[in-house]
């Protein structure tokens, strides 16, 4: 399934469902597999509730999230009332009964060997559910404090008919709800959405203001109150339309080896402990869906909803930046090892000033192990006009920055010790005042003139051809 999800999603194909998945044991599941929902950056803005042409404007609303203006009058009241509405269809609405406990099933009749989780590639440890929105709330809150829920998207290994190993590492809010319960020796209640509507599961991936709880800002997503509804076995509240979850307890002590298994990166990860959770309920609809995907070198689905989040990101970015005018974060990359950044360039040393900025920033460009910086005349998203900018404005003793001993992904295997690494800086733009000595080359330009002859002659000339 998962050769078949690769080809299908290289070649920038349909949505894909498996109707008859075999089982380990060679039976044939009743439950059928949906890949590839998020294959294309047209349906991942399509799960935004946007379409592509208005991620822009969806990305100047996160930025406001973070640091909000205050309405100026009533006129400027009456401009934001999109983003007013939002916030007001954000609240939860809590019901009694829901699609996703028409079939419940607790303790022994909990049996994880009947879903239809993947075994991705061919020396991965076992099946490892790889679409989860997990759900969680901090030690001393309620069940009916929804604003403090987590919801993160975390894989989680099967071990067995009840227990699943949660890898969530430590600076996600999953592993901080359960850092709080387990200083106080209490086992974590956790809630494993598997098929949630496609807002939630991605408002759970997208780096929102620690303010802002991923429940409430998918019902702004889908501009209407998100159904909750109590979990059965432990003290939570799930999405009412889910296909299926799990309910269970994470163990204050208790670790296993997770992995190895295939990841972003396109490397086996190695196996390292992470906590162990016991499944109290499965309960899901009459004819559920089981929600899955893989990971591995891009192109996958993250690295597409990466591409998208890039460009959500990139007003709050200049909120904090304001020279910068656009950036990349190539998807060959892992979608956030390497950065491209253009900058409008206005004095010595700026573009060295940005580096240390997007460093330090947001925690996510904490395992950007090299940024390049060029002007606006470059396409940040070519590679040839980047090679070009490298080739002809970067001189290798002055323009290169190297740090070393700085956080980084423990992934990495490049890195000499697990979780510190070096990083690089390029400035590639064009030197100016005090950064250069020498008088700087003139780049070349058709005049517009030549350039609007040449366009019209080859139009009619050569009309099969695309220019």
């Amino acid at each position: 399934m998962t050769a078949v999800h690769r080809a299908v999603l290289d070649a920038g194909g349909p949505v894909l469902r498996f109707d008859q998945p075999v089982l380990a044991d060679n039976s044939v599941s009743d439950i059928p597999v949906i890949t590839n929902l998020f294959g294309t950056t047209e349906r991942v803005a399509a799960g935004l509730g946007v379409s592509i042409d208005k991620l822009d404007d969806l990305g100047e609303f996160l930025a406001a999230l973070r640091s909000p203006t205050p309405p100026n009058g009533l006129r400027d009241a009456y401009s934001r009332w999109p983003m007013l509405k939002a916030a007001l269809a954000a609240r939860p609405k809590i019901v009694k009964s829901a699609p996703v406990h028409q079939v419940v099933r607790k303790g022994r009749d909990v049996d994880m060997t009947s879903l239809p989780i993947q075994t991705h590639w061919p020396d991965d440890a076992g099946p490892l559910i790889t679409w989860p929105v997990v759900v969680t709330r901090p030690y001393g809150s309620s069940a009916e404090d929804v604003d403090l829920y987590n919801a993160g998207v975390y894989r989680a290994q099967v071990l067995g008919r009840n227990t699943v190993i949660m890898r969530w590492l430590p600076h996600r809010g999953g592993a901080a709800h359960h850092k709080s319960w387990a200083e106080q020796g209490e086992k974590t209640p956790v809630a494993i959405v598997l098929g949630a509507d496609p807002a939630t599961l991605l408002s759970a991936a997208l780096p929102l203001p620690e303010t802002v709880s991923e429940l409430s800002f998918a019902g702004a997503l889908n501009s209407a109150r998100l159904r909750l509804v109590a979990a059965k076995t432990v003290p939570l509240l799930v999405p009412a339309e889910a296909e299926i979850v799990l309910e269970g307890w994470v163990s204050p002590t208790e670790t296993a080896p997770e992995g190895p298994f295939g990841d972003h990166t396109g490397y086996y990860n190695p196996a390292k402990p992470f906590p162990v959770m016991q499944i109290t309920a499965v309960t899901h609809r009459h004819d559920p869906l089981y929600l899955s995907t893989y990971t591995g070198r891009p192109p996958d689905e993250p690295a597409i909803i990466g591409e998208v989040f890039n460009r959500l990101a990139l007003p709050t970015i200049r909120a904090q930046i304001p020279e910068i005018k656009d950036l990349w974060l190539p998807p060959a990359a892992c979608s956030y090892r390497i950065a491209v950044v253009s900058i409008e360039k206005r004095y010595p040393g700026q573009a060295r000033r940005v580096m240390m900025a997007l460093w330090g920033m947001l925690p996510q460009f904490s395992y950007t192990k090299m940024i390049v910086v060029v002007d606006t005349d470059i396409d940040v998203r070519n590679w040839d006009d980047i090679a070009w900018a490298m080739a002809t404005r970067m001189d290798p003793g002055r323009d290169v920055m190297l740090l070393e001993n700085s956080p980084m992904d423990y992934l990495d295997f490049a890195s000499p010790r697990a979780g510190l690494a070096g990083k690089m800086g390029i400035d590639a733009t064009t030197k100016i005042e005090s950064e250069t000595t020498r008088e700087w080359g003139q780049v070349m330009h058709t005049s517009p003139a030549d350039a609007e002859f040449a366009a019209d002659l080859v139009s009619r000339c050569f009309p099969d051809l695309k220019t």
